[in-house]
């Protein structure tokens, strides 16, 4: 369909602009825009629960994975009216509130959502994620390294949830309580990583370049901090199968799952049958680990 041929759709009594419906977005699987936006409507109630109020960044591919991106933190000029934004470090940031905002950003080609870890306006993470990062672009072990932590979070009274990146790696989120500082959470996630790391050292490493990690995971306790990013929960990802940042069971964990499992094409019947599975926990008291550190 020639990129000229447009329409429109109203959500929520916003009327918003679409345009090549029709464009292949994920070639390899099949996926339109016009596919893509249907199931960015059936994830938001999952994915704007962790992108509101919260400072967004997108990757953009316009004319789909296969062809160029770019990243996105200024929001575009000029911008709906329903478009909320907020000015941090001098960057006049999204600020996602609703499916019609979601659905503009779907037609933008804006095919991964990246949101900050703290709130617009906020110095203080909403939750505590650590980031198992593979050094191999195919890594068979991220499912046993994952629970290999989760195991030791458990010894320590912490409840966790582990989520597939959507790419190669997986992320373990803990609820927290407000008031927990991102320092706090690299203290404690500095301590568990040496823990592991000394536990497994043929599968977990704290080397930040990847050129000197061999074939371990990078035990990623860095990157949550304040102005830094990670995929949202329910984000898709520019990968070829349509992959999507999918919260696991540890019983998923145990069975070796792999992440090319979760993609747009089936996220929507698990989301029906098995629902927020981050949801479920409530905040866990890293207070009193952290309090004991040095």
């Amino acid at each position: 369909m020639p990129a000229t041929i447009k329409g429109s759709i109203t959500v929520a009594g916003q009327e918003i602009t679409i345009t090549n419906p029709d464009k292949p977005l994920w070639p390899e699987a099949g996926i339109t825009k016009r596919i893509y936006l249907e199931k960015l409507a059936a994830l938001s109630p999952y994915l704007l629960r962790y992108c509101r109020d919260r400072l967004l960044t997108v990757i953009r591919y316009p004319h789909g994975i296969s062809g160029m991106s770019f990243y996105q933190k200024n929001a575009p000029d000029p911008l709906p009216d329903f478009v909320r934004t907020a000015v941090q470090d001098k960057i006049n940031y999204i600020v996602l509130q609703g499916l019609p905002e979601l659905l503009w950003l779907g037609n933008l080609a804006a095919l991964e959502f990246h949101p900050s870890l703290h709130y617009a306006g906020s110095g203080l993470p909403c939750e505590w994620m650590i980031d198992l990062d593979p050094s191999l672009e195919v890594e068979p072990r991220i499912m046993e390294a994952a629970a290999t932590v989760g195991e030791v979070l458990k010894s320590l009274g912490l409840a966790s949830i582990p989520k597939t990146s959507g790419a190669t790696g997986v992320q373990i989120i803990i609820p927290i309580r407000p008031g927990v500082t991102f320092d706090d959470l690299r203290k404690i996630g500095h301590f568990v990583g040496r823990y592991v790391t000394e536990k497994r050292p043929d599968l977990f490493t704290l080397e930040r370049l990847k050129k000197h990690r061999g074939d371990k995971i990078y035990f990623d306790y860095l990157q949550h901090y304040g102005g830094k990013t990670l995929a949202a929960p329910y984000t898709p990802r520019a990968r070829p199968l349509a992959t999507v940042s999918t919260p696991l069971l540890w019983e998923e964990v145990q069975r070796n799952v792999s992440p090319a499992d979760f993609h747009l094409l089936n996220i929507e019947e698990r989301l029906n049958r098995m629902g927020d599975l981050i949801v479920g926990v409530p905040p866990q008291p890293v207070e009193n680990i952290i309090s004991r550190l040095p």
